[in-house]
């Protein structure tokens, strides 16, 4: 079957989607910094829910209908979704950093969207080397057997070593407990790095990320905010971006587009949930559950071929289950 990379309508789709979207954001609707209404985020957390499913469908019809296949319908939405839950981890450290910076709730979407664009380039990088790099550690394993074709099987390096970190990955997260709202991020790395090549201001001017205090250019809280913020999405990717490599490890359009897709609905989706935080008390063990599965399954890629539409539905009522759990928790605390 062809990969997307031969199909540069959908390709050509993508990126308009994109841009528009985007330039729509930035431009219209969020031109002026304002306080981002429950209303507005849930109608901007619904288009982007859309959009991305529409855009399955499309893959669905230009890809893998002609073969009478789904699996580049499926992989899409298993790494969607994957992506999607774990990033929720994120929507914790960006309450933490905006209550710890004492970001104003009408700057809050300017740092987010920029930090958004931030992802696009590095989670780019990261996917499409990622890629490259697997294709090129591939050994044969002749003490695995033969496979169904008959030749000897071979074990990638690359996505065994994510394997293992995903499993441990996955443990760590089973025993972590979410941080509290009053942390101090005065001694966080990306702090001190902003301190240490620019001098901070106390105060904010606007939704400035520089300003000018006694002639000397300054940067301003939101600065060193989107610089925290940036940097901790760096360390979300090495978990995130290693997950969904386990759905089509030869596919870098599938990761890709899955993965933009869902970082671009975690900004409306942070201002819809901030103050339901306890509806995700609980989804540290179902995403704990999930990272284990998919370090799992790419231990066990050379010996067996998972299909997406199986990972998928194990995806979706891990989480279905971890967030009712959540629910019912919290019901209970009331």
């Amino acid at each position: 079957m062809d990969h997307l990379f031969t199909h540069p309508g959908v390709i050509a789709g993508f990126g308009i989607i994109i841009f528009f979207m985007l330039l729509l954001d930035l431009g219209i609707f969020n031109k002026k910094s304002h306080v981002i209404s429950n209303r507005e985020a849930l109608i901007w957390t619904l288009v982007w829910i859309t959009l991305s499913m529409v855009f399955s469908v499309v893959i669905y019809y230009i890809v893998d209908k002609p073969f009478g296949t789904t699996e580049n319908f499926t992989r899409f939405q298993a790494a969607y979704w994957i992506e999607k839950a774990l990033s929720v981890d994120n929507l914790f450290v960006f309450i933490l950093v905006f209550k710890f910076f004492q970001i104003p709730k009408e700057y809050q979407h300017k740092v987010l969207f920029w930090g958004v664009i931030g992802a696009l380039v590095f989670r780019a990088i990261f996917i499409f080397a990622g890629v490259e790099l697997i294709k090129l550690t591939y050994v044969p394993a002749p003490f695995l057997g033969l496979d169904e074709a008959g030749a000897v099987r071979s074990i990638n390096i690359v996505l065994t070593l994510f394997g293992v970190f995903l499993i441990i990955a996955g443990f760590k997260s089973w025993g972590s407990e979410e941080e509290g709202p009053d942390k101090d991020l005065s001694n966080n790395f990306a702090v001190r790095f902003v301190h240490k090549f620019f001098k901070v201001s106390n105060d904010f001017d606007g939704d400035k990320f520089f300003t000018i205090k006694n002639g000397v250019k300054m940067a301003t809280p939101l600065f060193v905010a989107i610089v925290v913020i940036e940097l901790t999405d760096l360390l979300f990717a090495v978990d995130s971006i290693p997950a969904i490599f386990a759905i089509a490890p030869d596919d870098p359009f599938i990761l890709y587009t899955s993965n933009i897709f869902a970082i671009l609905g975690l900004r409306s989706l942070y201002f819809l949930l901030a103050n339901s935080m306890d509806l995700f008390s609980k989804l540290h063990y179902g995403l704990a559950i999930i990272l284990t599965f998919i370090g799992v399954k790419m231990l066990i890629m050379p010996y067996y071929h998972f299909e997406s539409s199986y990972s998928l539905l194990i995806i979706g009522t891990v989480l279905v289950v971890s967030i009712v759990a959540s629910i019912i928790t919290n019901e209970k605390k009331n």
